[in-house]
Parts: C-alpha cells; structure tokens; sequence
C-alpha cells in the first residue's frame, strides 16, 4: 500500500494486459447490442415472424448470461481464469453463427441464447485483478466499464449502418468475427498468470448470496437494474418500427442515434457531477426514473413524426445513462467488505433477467396487446421502481481495500482484527483464512493509510 511514484502508473505489462481485457469485453458486448436497433425492423423478413420471437430474439442472451453468470465466475476459480475466457468466446462465435445462418426466429433465439452461454464477465474482471497491483485496479476497471459504454454506443449506430447493407445474417457474421478477434488479442496480448487476487472482491461465494440478497440497500439496486434492463430491450422491441412509422427510414436511425446520445450524455453528466458532489443520489435516482416515464408516455400518445420521437429517446437515455453509471457504484459501497464479488454476481444476475424479461415480455404485449400493452408494462415497472426508491440511502463514502497475509495462527489473526478495528478511520475488518486475506471497508478522508500500512507490515505475505 505505499506509494513510491512506480505505484502510481500502470506498468507495461499492466498496460497490455489491462487494454487487452477491456477489447475482448467490448467486443463481446458490441456483438450482443448490435441487433439491438435493428431486429425489430428485419426481424420481419423471417418467415416465422412475430412480435413474441422478435422480443426473444433480442433479449435470449440474457436468459443463459442470468443463469451462468454466478458459476461461471465460481468455476474460473477452480480451473482458472483463461479456459473459461477462450471456451466462453468460442462459444460466443458459434452462437453468431448459428444466428447467422438461421433461417427462422427460431434458429435466431438459439444462436443468441448460445452467445449468452459464453458467460466471461466475472472470469475478465478477476483475471484483470490478477494482473494488475491493488493500487492500479480501479483504473483497470474503469477502462473495463468505459469500453462497455462505447460498445453500446457504437451498436446504437453501426447496428443501422451496416443493417442494410450486410443483412441480419451480415451483421451476426461481423460478431463471430468480432468473437474471434477478440480471442487473438487475449491469446496473444494477455500474460499467463498463476498469482490470484483475493476471490471475495471479484468472484461471487455460495456462503454470501444469501446475505446479498437480503440487504435492504442492494436489493433495491438489484430490483432497479432488473427493471432497467428489462426497460432497454422492451424499448427497442418498439421503438425502432415506431421510428419507421414515423417516417425516418431505417438506414438514418444511426444519424438520429448519434445526436440523441450526444445530448443524452450532455444532460446526464451535470447529474451525476451533482448528485456526488451533494451526497442526493436518491433524488437524482427518482429523477432519472420520471425522465424514463415522460419517456415512455412520449413514445405512447405522440401523435407526431420521427422528431417527436427523438425527444423521447434523448429523455430515455439521459434517465438510462445516469442509472447505469450510478447503479454499480453505488453497489460497490454498500457491498459487505470482503463480498464486493458476490453483490456484483447477485447485480449481473439481476440485469440479465431483466434483458430477457424485457425481450419476451414486450415482445408478447406487442403481439397480443399492442403499443399500448407494452406501455403500460413499462410505466407499471417504473412506478414500483419509482415506490422503492424512496426507501433508498445515500451510498456511505467507503472504500474496500484488501492484503494479502501471511498464514496465521488463531490468536494472530484475533490481534490482527481488534487493531484494525481500533485504526483510524476503519469501518468493517473482515479476514478469511483461507484465502490469507484481509479486507477492510474504510472512510475515503478519515482513513490513514501509512497508519495501516506500518500495522499491517508484519502479516504481510
């Protein structure tokens, strides 16, 4: 935990392996928001259509991604980390494949139940803590999350690009390209390791789910991705047709995506700034929510053409954009020391049924019920979210920080917990020994880490 100006930089190595990992992941996530913006429209062209196998088609991946998430990340800690990164991108490939090559809805909503078996998230992240030292890894995992972001982004606008040109079948193709690229960049740029880093910080644990799951603060983070999830792929089960009846044709959906994003951040990032610096993020939460109601009203009773319709997009992604960068954060410090790994497992769960939910459930109310049915699921999910919300706390200003120990005897490690306890500016001290670890919540202005580290100097591995 010291600070010589050589902790402060990402090494070589670090730097590589770091932006290697980021790739891999946006790449993966590129491939599984490409169809977003589009399927609606081409899924037309497939004999078997229906509004139903659309809605499933967009939101299969997360169905197996929900349901493999958690013992994906467990079994990379049993067999490592770069097995389970290769076998879940060739996996992902075939799955493209499969989806490109289908000639049905049907054969379509295999392929991307099949992309979402190749469930890497957790197996990345721990592996990108492997790599890096304790004091660089929050900068790793920013660059991580930053490429999810533009991959999203640039599925918004290359979806409707390429779409007319290359087809359904085209666009499926690029991803297991995309697949496989991404499996030359780790394969060659990411350095085998046998060092791993603490589990509880990265990897869900069985023995924790149970305690996740009841935390009044992450479980309402858990129901709001849920639902927000659940919200992005109901919405572009409708929105991309509602676009072309509008009268703006599908091959301009990325000039309009591009602005509305644009604008989106713009307004977004004066929230966020705010809600930090202010300690309101429960206020600015609801206000995001009722930027996603006056979203979803728009898209209901506008009378209007495409331009109405821009307004609604740039009032759902701005409310979107802000809960999607605030969620994780603020699971990150409500998270028990020691079980950041397993709230962020329950969270990715969580986020992923909420895609599949949101894909079947539009999909089934645009079939039977119509624009007006797939509204008024919308606005039901909003209002409960908007109910919970008022029960949320402003995240406490901690951060988790974790050593790696020396093996300890019984009596060590009870000396070891009561001075930490009594440390400036410690909240929670958590060790397990069997992973020689010991994690500490701390204040982010009352923590002394020279103070820590003189005391923690004797058990240090």
């Amino acid at each position: 935990m010291s600070n010589p100006s050589n902790e402060q930089r990402l090494t070589k190595v670090e730097r590589r392996a770091s932006g290697a990992l980021a790739a891999v992941f946006g790449l993966r996530m590129l491939g599984l928001f490409l169809i977003m913006p589009v399927m609606a429209i081409y899924g037309k062209n497939y004999p078997d259509y229906t509004p139903l196998l659309v809605g499933l088609a967009i939101g299969a991946y997360g169905l197996t991604q929900a349901l493999l998430q958690i013992p994906m990340g467990m079994l990379s800690d049993k067999i490592g980390r770069r097995p389970i990164i290769v076998g879940g991108l060739l996996i992902f490939a075939v799955g493209s494949l499969v989806a490109a090559y289908a000639d049905t809805l049907a054969g379509v909503i295999v392929g991307r139940a099949l992309q979402g078996t190749g469930a890497i998230a957790a197996a990345i992240l721990a592996l990108a803590a492997d790599i890096t030292r304790d004091s660089q890894r929050p900068k790793v995992m920013a660059m991580i999350g930053m490429c999810i972001g533009l991959s999203f982004a640039l599925a918004l606008i290359l979806g409707p690009l390429l779409g007319p040109v290359i087809g359904m079948s085209g666009l499926f193709l690029f991803t297991a390209v995309s697949a496989l690229f991404g499996l030359v960049v780790f394969w060659f740029s990411v350095p085998k390791v046998e060092l791993r880093a603490a589990r509880g910080d990265l990897l869900p644990q069985r023995s924790e789910l149970w305690r996740i799951f009841k935390h009044p603060q992450l479980a309402r983070l858990n129901a709001g991705v849920f639902i927000l999830h659940c919200l992005l792929t109901a919405f572009f089960v409708v929105v991309p047709t509602q676009l072309v009846q509008g009268g703006l044709a599908s091959e301009q959906h990325a000039w309009l995506y591009l602005p509305t994003l644009l604008g989106s951040f713009a307004l977004m990032i004066p929230m966020l700034i705010i809600a930090e610096k202010k300690r309101q993020q429960p206020n600015f939460f609801r206000v995001a929510i009722v930027l996603l109601i006056a979203a979803v009203t728009v898209i209901a009773w506008a009378q209007g053409g495409w331009l109405i319709y821009s307004l609604a997009i740039v009032l759902f992604f701005t409310g979107f954009n802000f809960l999607e960068a605030t969620l994780p954060s603020s699971l990150t410090r409500f998270a028990p020391a020691g079980s950041k790994g397993s709230a962020s497992g329950v969270y990715a769960t969580a986020q992923f049924a909420g895609a599949f939910a949101g894909g079947a459930v539009g999909g089934g109310l645009l079939q039977t019920m119509g624009l007006n049915g797939v509204v008024g699921f919308a606005l039901i999910l909003l209002v409960c979210w908007l109910l919970i919300s008022f029960g949320m706390q402003p995240p406490p200003q901690w951060q988790n920080v974790s050593f790696r120990l020396q093996t300890l005897d019984p009596e060590q490690r009870k000396r070891l917990i009561e001075q930490l306890a009594q440390a400036q500016g410690v909240e929670e001290v958590r060790l397990v020994a069997e992973e020689q670890t010991a994690y500490l919540k701390v204040h982010k202005t009352d923590y002394n880490e020279q103070q820590i580290t003189a005391l923690m100097k004797p058990y240090l591995a």
